[in-house]
């Protein structure tokens, strides 16, 4: 469970490049806090979301979360993380198999699709791109991954 409510906790998760394929890039909202990952390599949408998927576990592990819903905009890879499609290329393979072995550690993962406008860490990459020197905001240091 969670802290002293023992309610899941949400954390928003969104990947995407440009141009695709192209550098990669995510982002992960936890609590109203962004933090961002650039220069995650060269791949499509689908990969950066899988690294976005997995870096939101990473977050949750990190924040000592047990029971956490996953709420993102890639219902292709929603729907692979929950068993419902199968992931077809070797790469979604890897990440499946990565983002199954680490939910085991959670005592309850659930994964939410939300539209674009609703996926507070789409809103969050979206407005990073536009201010791509900007290394100041709350939890990130300047590689844009979580200072923390």
């Amino acid at each position: 469970m969670n802290e002293k409510h023992g309610r899941a906790v949400k954390l928003y998760f969104d990947g995407g490049c440009r141009p695709n394929p192209g550098p990669m890039e995510s982002a992960v909202v936890l609590r109203g806090l962004a933090v961002i990952r650039r220069d995650l390599g060269h791949g499509d949408n689908g990969q950066a979301e899988w690294l976005a998927l997995l870096h939101a576990l990473e977050i949750a592990a990190a924040h000592g979360l047990r029971d956490i819903i996953l709420v993102g905009d890639s219902l292709s890879v929603i729907r692979q993380a929950n068993g419902v499609q199968r992931a077809a290329s070797t790469e979604a393979r890897r990440c499946l198999e990565r983002f199954r072995s680490a939910a085991q550690s959670f005592d309850r993962v659930r994964l939410r699709h939300a539209g674009r406008a609703q996926n507070l860490a789409g809103i969050a990459l979206e407005r990073a791109r536009w201010r791509p020197g900007d290394s100041t905001r709350p939890g990130t240091d300047s590689d844009g991954r979580s200072g923390s």
